[in-house]
């Protein structure tokens, strides 16, 4: 709730302040005044963009600033605060904008420099602000379906959330399953190629250091002669022939010309020692070179198999990488994503099976949340056509239709058109078609009234309610204004008497001119200057007697009617 709203430099507003009260304030003041202002400097506090030309003439910015009693129950506007690190000092919130001359604009809350939506999250569950383009609001289906969900209540809302959680989800089911279909030839082709790569691996059976032994056995086959040779040049040598000894004959006939006299000198045992063991060593070697001369076989067909493995690893390279281990990796990589392209069959039946669930939850859904909403819809008719009553539209017929939607939305499978008949023998038609301003100005109190004891917004502001009305229609206007202000705070600019008789608090807006510059004034006004701005509202003359008496009159025939109301029963939803 608005505790204290100060302007400066806004528009022909030099410097304002206003203390707002509970219950209903009237703004009024001769046209031209800024009445308007005070309701533009309130859309500024909302978050609505700044236009540099709003600002005074010669002045550098214009500034907005706002306290406002904030509760628990305004879980919104808390939440909001609690996102942006900030909370009410002792229930109470200072909110502000300046807006520069250049119309760049600066936000704060609670002191602390914030985003103009930041602002916006914050104020808008707080205050709510009804101007022509607001009643033009109403008239968007989108609006209507709204406010019927809101007079519905937590049955309705409860339903909708469902609805709508459902219907996103399954929006996102459908869009992963037209993916996966749109690229499922994709997905396969690579599934082919993968399969056709993996099945050339595998039955290659590629294993690490294979392609070192190849090479290695590739030589000494294409060498067996050169090999040979040369075992059997050192065999001839170690065992010599069967005409004369080899050297390892000859090493062991020294051997054996040691030993002997070894035994006279350790340094000849020692020679005949090492003699021994070389004869023993030199007839191993001959027995092994024997033993490998026999291996030497020449196997042309084995060294055309070695040629062609080679050949065979060297175009796996080529294609899935430099060496065994990473052609090997290539296939870990290979069958990985196969199972991934595979997966996506299994991820395709699993999310149609989400949507069939989907599907089913929302057919169960659609007709109980219509029938909820069509059960309401009668009832907000019957409300609001009542209080167009008591607005002097007594023979007016309302009517809230509940539509079928095709396609349904994320709000649910209906849409809902409000229709009126503001005339007898006329017939219903959509509010944008069968409503004048003041009619739709009318429509949109009749709904706030009715909507009043579920709406959390704790103040409300109307501008241009009082359009194409007078007389007894607006002393109807003023009387459902202080209504709605049992419930609310209410801040009403009117041009209408009869519907600032029934302020709580009446604020004057004045022009001023001193010293060849206009100013406007805003300053509450005592029951005497009530009398006298009432005067000036009924005929002009501030200092008529009979225009006096008849704000008098006007005064006391409101606050008759405030007593009775207040008196009354409770209003339904009240």
């Amino acid at each position: 709730m608005l505790r204290d709203l100060h302007i400066s430099d806004l528009g022909v507003i030099d410097s304002a302040h206003i203390e707002v009260a509970p219950g209903l304030n009237v703004l009024t003041g001769e046209t031209g005044a800024g009445k308007t202002m005070v309701v533009d400097a309130l859309t500024l506090l909302l978050g609505e963009r700044a236009d540099g030309g709003a600002v005074r003439a010669g002045r550098a910015s214009a500034v907005i600033e706002a306290s406002l009693a904030v509760h628990q129950d305004d879980s919104a506007a808390v939440g909001a605060l609690a996102e942006a690190g900030l909370e009410p000092e002792d229930g109470e919130l200072v909110a502000a904008r300046q807006v520069l001359a250049s119309g760049r604009s600066r936000a704060s809350l609670q002191g602390r420099m914030v985003t103009a939506a930041t602002l916006s999250e914050v104020m808008r569950p707080l205050v709510e602000v009804h101007g022509q383009h607001e009643f033009q609001g109403l008239l968007r289906p989108s609006v209507q379906l709204d406010l019927l969900d809101r007079f519905a209540g937590d049955e309705v809302v409860q339903l909708r959330t469902r609805w709508g959680r459902a219907w996103r989800r399954l929006r996102q089911v459908s869009a992963e399953l037209e993916a996966l279909t749109s690229r499922a030839r994709e997905r396969e082709r690579e599934a082919e190629v993968l399969r056709y790569q993996l099945a050339e691996i595998e039955a290659a059976g590629v294993r690490v250091g294979e392609e070192a032994e190849l090479r290695e056995e590739a030589d000494r086959l294409s060498h067996v002669e050169t090999l040979r040779e040369a075992a059997e040049g050192a065999h001839q040598v170690l065992a010599g022939t069967d005409d004369e000894g080899g050297a390892a004959a000859a090493i062991g006939q020294a051997a054996r010309w040691l030993a002997g006299p070894g035994g006279h000198d350790q340094a000849v045992a020692d020679l005949g020692g090492r003699a021994a063991g070389l004869a023993a060593d030199a007839g191993e070697l001959a027995s092994d070179l024997r033993a490998y001369i026999e291996t030497l076989q020449a196997d042309p067909a084995r060294l055309a198999q070695v040629h062609e493995r080679l050949a065979l690893l060297r175009e796996l390279q080529r294609k899935y990488g430099e060496d065994e281990a990473a052609i090997l990796a290539f296939a870990e990589t290979a069958t990985a994503r196969l199972g991934d392209l595979e997966g996506g069959t299994v991820r395709s039946e699993a999310l149609e099976q989400e949507a069939g669930t989907l599907r089913k939850e929302l057919a169960e859904l659609g007709p109980t949340l219509t029938g909820a909403r069509l059960r309401a819809a009668e009832r907000l008719a019957a409300s609001v056509v009542a209080e167009l009553v008591e607005l002097s539209m007594a023979n007016a017929r309302f009517l809230v239709r509940v539509v079928q939607d095709d396609p349904a939305t994320e709000t649910g499978p209906d849409r809902a058109e409000f229709e009126l008949a503001a005339n007898p023998g006329a017939p219903l038609r959509p509010l944008a078609k069968a409503a004048s301003g003041g009619e739709l100005a009318r429509v949109m109190l009749a709904l706030r009234v009715v909507l009043a004891g579920i709406d959390r917004t704790s103040t409300l502001i109307f501008d241009e309610v009082d359009a194409g009305v007078g007389g007894r229609t607006a002393a109807s206007i003023g009387r459902r204004l202080a209504l709605l202000a049992r419930t609310h705070q209410v801040l009403v600019v009117t041009h209408l008497p009869q519907i600032a008789a029934y302020a709580d608090r009446h604020f004057l807006v004045e022009k001023r001119v001193a010293e060849g510059t206009t100013t406007t004034v805003v300053q509450a006004l005592d029951d005497g200057a009530r009398r006298t701005e009432l005067s000036r509202m009924l005929s002009g003359m501030t200092e008529s007697d009979l225009a006096q008496a008849h704000a008098e009159e006007l005064l006391s025939a409101a606050n008759q009617a405030k007593r009775a109301d207040a008196a009354g029963p409770a209003r339904p939803g009240w």
